[in-house]
Parts: structure tokens; C-alpha cells; sequence
């Protein structure tokens, strides 16, 4: 079936990668066995050893390097990943850097991490929304330079870039399972993967913002809680991330929290790696069966991100 071409292209995402790549890690795969995670073979894409402890890097650094940044700085709002990638970035490249946070997802360890990278860090009241409104009035009435969790082609673009790193490391991919909040890393990811490859996106029950899109339209107003709403809060699908996820994700999968729980329990226990609910969202997929593999179906599960406090799944 032939679709539209939204932006990014297969080809700008491969022109993105060598551009960002002196300022990330290529991050490793782990091949586990058949019936350590679920009854087929799996590939894990580990994205919480990136220099930020998540995938957010990617895309912050190439929107730093592609478009002008004022003296002001840049601006942005997280729960934590994407604002401890902005920080990084801004840092490295000489810039100041303001994120803004919903006070009620806030976590102590990402906003720790945040601080550490440079980042000035303002705590908003209200709803993810109410600070995603207040960032882009900032960013506005300052000129500051915006850059977007996941509702930009360079972010898009540079999250890409960790799909084409898969392809390059794995021996074949029939699909790539991938968390999914306000669609960035998924967005990418669909964007190299086209038609080649299959796509999955996993959310909690509580964060389904892109399940919800697929049924209702991308105008809904969701409000995330649960174990993974720090990582996959988002109010709605980006407008450009949207336009790629339709067309090209084929399959959106909900899990509940304890399902969430229970992999990165197992995700330690078979493997002693830890990553962050978001991450573990889409282990769950596997482990909780709602995902269940063909026999010789050749899968890679995107850990996402790290940023998280030891532990934080113990019983």
C-alpha cells in the first residue's frame, strides 16, 4: 500500500545521524534468548545507557545544531528526559537553558538530573497542559529558542536516528517495540521504518494518549497518571508526530501498571539492568503477553530511558 510521505524522510534522518553522532553514544543491543522475556528470541535497543540516561539527546542536539540559537538560550518543557537532554546539549554547545516542569509529575531524581546538566528549572502548578502553555509564552515573550518534546521535525528527525542505529546492529528486524508519550521517539522511529518495518506502540492504561488518537482524533485533552506519567505524560500527540504515527505505526498495545512492575522486575532479574517506567512499559508488551511474537518474528524492544531511582519496582 502506498502512503504519503510526511517529514522526516528515511534520507534526512541518515543525514541527521552523522551530524549528532561526535555529541551521543551509539548505545548497544542485547540478544536474550527464547523464553527469557516471553517465547520468542528478543533484541533489547539499550537507550538508558545514552549520555542522558534516555533517547532525548538525540533530538535536542540536532535541533541545537540545525537551527539558531540567541543569546537568550533555549527553552523547553519535560518531566525530565527530554529536559535533561535539552540541558546536556545547551551545556555542551555553550547555551543557557530553561526547563519548565509540572509540579505534579515532577520526580526528585530527574529534576536532580536536570540541575546537574545546567538546566535552570521552573515548577509550574496545574496541569501538563498549564506548562506546556506557560514554556511557549516564555519562549515567546523572550526569543528564546523552543525545542518541542516531540512536536518538531528536527526532533523527530534526530529520535530517528536510534531506529537506523537498530537496523545497522541487528541481523535483520521484523519490529521494533517502542513506549510511546507524546509520540517523539515513536514518531522517529516510524519515520525510518516506513513500510520495512513493523512498529508497535505500547502505553500504560492510564497514559494512552496514542491509543486514544488512533480512535478519537488527535484534538483530545488526556490527563496522564500512573507509574509511567512522568516519562509518558503527554496532554496529546504532536501535530507532526501524529501524521507520522498514522500511517506508519501499525499496532497500539495498552498494559496496566502492575504489568509495568512486573517487567522491570523481570528486566532486573534476568538481566540486572534497570530502566525508568517508561522503558519498562515496553517490556511489558512481551512479558505480560499482550504482545505475543510469530516463532521466527526477529524483535528489538527499545529500553528508553533510565532516569530513575534504583528500585523503584521492588515489591
Amino acid at each position: 500500500m502506498t502512503h504519503p510521505t510526511p517529514d522526516p524522510t528515511p534520507d534526512a534522518i541518515a543525514a541527521a545521524a552523522p551530524l549528532i553522532a561526535p555529541h551521543i553514544r551509539a548505545t548497544p543491543i542485547l540478544s536474550l534468548p527464547k523464553d527469557t522475556m516471553g517465547a520468542a528470541p528478543v533484541t533489547l535497543k539499550l537507550e538508558h545507557t545514552q549520555v542522558t540516561g534516555s533517547f532525548k539527546v538525540r533530538g535536542a542536539f540536532f535541533n541545537m545544531l540545525t537551527r539558531e540559537v540567541p543569546d537568550v538560550g533555549v527553552v523547553a518543557a519535560s518531566g525530565g528526559n527530554h529536559g535533561a537532554a535539552v540541558a546536556h546539549a545547551a551545556s555542551t554547545l555553550g547555551h543557557a537553558s530553561r526547563i519548565f516542569v509540572p509540579r505534579l509529575i515532577a520526580k526528585d531524581e530527574k529534576l536532580r538530573r536536570m540541575r546537574d546538566f545546567g538546566a535552570e528549572v521552573v515548577l509550574t502548578d496545574g496541569s501538563v497542559a498549564d506548562c506546556m502553555a506557560e514554556y511557549a509564552a516564555f519562549a515567546e515573550k523572550t526569543g528564546a529558542l523552543s525545542v518541542h518534546p516531540y512536536d518538531t521535525i528536527p526532533t523527530l528527525t534526530g529520535q530517528g536516528t536510534l531506529a537506523r542505529e537498530i537496523e545497522a546492529q541487528m541481523d535483520g528486524v521484523d519490529t521494533i517495540i517502542v513506549s510511546t508519550g507524546g509520540g517523539g521517539l515513536i514518531g522517529g522511529v516510524a519515520a525510518w521504518c516506513r513500510d520495512r518495518i513493523k512498529v508497535v506502540s505500547v502505553e500504560t492504561e492510564t497514559t494512552n494518549t496514542l491509543e486514544r488518537s488512533l480512535r478519537e482524533g488527535p484534538e483530545i485533552d488526556a490527563s496522564p497518571s500512573g507509574i509511567a506519567a512522568g516519562s509518558l505524560g503527554g496532554p496529546r500527540l504532536g501535530v507532526q508526530s501524529y501524521e507520522v504515527i498514522r500511517h506508519f505505526v501499525d499496532e497500539a498495545i495498552l498494559v496496566d501498571d502492575d504489568a509495568t512492575f512486573a517487567a522491570a522486575r523481570m528486566l532486573w532479574e534476568t538481566t540486572r539492568l534497570i530502566g525508568e517506567p517508561g522503558a519498562a512499559v515496553a517490556m511489558a508488551a512481551l512479558t505480560s503477553g499482550a504482545y505475543v511474537p510469530a516463532p521466527d518474528e526477529r524483535v528489538c524492544v527499545v529500553i528508553c530511558g533510565g532516569n530513575e531511582v534504583p528500585g523503584w519496582f521492588a515489591p
